[in-house]
């Protein structure tokens, strides 16, 4: 029996696990947290017979616990910790969004505790020191991202000094084929309305930028322990093939499924085995054409900017990741045009730079100072159109 904690229980990727473990009778679920939708997660813990729960936010926190009474509530992020070190659970899935997450992987991380990461930013953030961590405790980290949890599974099955190059795939987004003057004037729903996936508001709007896709490169390095320079990016549209590599001897393996995120969900939450999920099988005569292009910096330069902090490292991919997460926010309330996030995160790049990251204090002050300069830029940014 695996003993389950799921962090971020009622966002696509938690709802999705829940579904899957439903279907699992070799998983017990031995907690759930969000961070507000305190409703959801009461509903949630009530359905599964979980016994405690965890809300980021206080006053959801407090509304949960006069509500319910089929056991215990822990709020804010002492709770989250307390949740994640009482929890006696064989495996976290970490499935909150941003930086925020990076706090509860370390402390599952100390703990022993296996990770199911679906946060990547656990890894853009605190890379260097959240590897350190897991290779001190034994804890594997085992990646949820269909990328990543497809170059898992390819890179295992090869002796080490066999990879020589890895390729990321990205669909290209909603505004995959436009110019960078065209992408102006685009509107949230727009930037919500991603061709194959389903995800979050914040995700989603990074899908459109392509920074999701630097933050997977960052990611992917520090997984796998691939130089940048060997990581690839490129597009494709149709989603099958999910990553590749290639190896020493000219040949190359590629991943290939369908778009559903409940395959590198099940395949995480049962690693080392593999379970039957129910969904379409593949039919690569229905799909008829798998194309690739190479991304457009130009029209995209997130993804230009994500490898560029990613070279410099230190606290820069940290100071990429929290301007981000300002600069989408505003996005998203109306008070920032598309490309202005590129801006501002290329703007805190420059005021702040790279400095060498010593300790997690270190990476805390690089991220409150980020949102804090991200914050001033915006505020001299012209308004989105409406």
């Amino acid at each position: 029996m695996r003993r389950l904690l799921i962090l971020g229980s009622t966002g696509s990727i938690g709802t999705q696990a829940l579904d899957i473990v439903a279907r699992s009778p070799e998983i017990e679920l031995v907690g759930l947290s969000a961070e507000g939708a305190w409703e959801q997660l009461v509903a949630q813990a009530s359905e599964h017979g979980v016994r405690r729960i965890g809300l980021a936010d206080p006053d959801a926190g407090a509304r949960a616990s006069e509500i319910w009474a089929g056991g215990e509530v822990l709020t804010g992020a002492d709770g989250l910790v307390e949740l994640v070190r009482e929890s006696e659970a064989d495996l976290v899935l970490n499935a909150l969004v941003g930086a925020a997450g990076l706090g509860p992987t370390v402390v599952a991380l100390t703990e022993g505790i296996d990770v199911a990461l679906a946060n990547k930013e656990s890894l853009v953030v605190g890379g260097e020191l959240v590897m350190a961590l897991a290779e001190a405790t034994g804890a594997q980290i085992i990646p949820v991202d269909s990328e990543h949890s497809a170059l898992h599974q390819l890179i295992g099955a090869e002796r080490p000094g066999t990879i020589e190059r890895l390729v990321l795939t990205a669909s290209g987004g909603p505004f995959r084929g436009r110019s960078a003057h065209e992408l102006h004037d685009v509107t949230v729903e727009q930037a919500l309305a991603h061709p194959t996936w389903r995800m979050g508001g914040k995700i989603t709007v990074d899908s459109a930028t392509l920074l999701n896709k630097g933050l997977e490169l960052i990611e992917a390095h520090h997984l796998f322990g691939i130089p940048y320079e060997r990581i690839d990016v490129v597009v494709h549209p149709q989603s099958i093939v999910h990553a590749l590599v290639t190896l020493c001897d000219g040949a190359a393996l590629a991943h290939l499924g369908q778009p559903d995120m409940r395959v590198p969900i099940a395949y995480a939450l049962h690693y080392p085995e593999r379970p039957d999920v129910p969904l379409a099988r593949l039919d690569l005569v229905d799909v008829g054409a798998l194309t690739f292009e190479q991304a457009d910096l130009e029209a995209f330069p997130c993804l230009r900017l994500a490898r560029a902090a990613a070279e410099a490292g230190g606290t820069a991919p940290c100071v990429l990741n929290a301007a981000n997460e300002v600069a989408v926010h505003a996005f998203l309330g109306k008070r920032l045009p598309f490309m202005g996030i590129p801006r501002v995160i290329e703007g805190a790049l420059e005021r702040l730079g790279a400095e060498r990251v010593h300790s997690w204090d270190d990476l805390y002050a690089a991220d409150h100072e980020a949102r804090a300069v991200a914050g001033e830029l915006i505020e001299r940014a012209p308004a989105r159109p409406q």
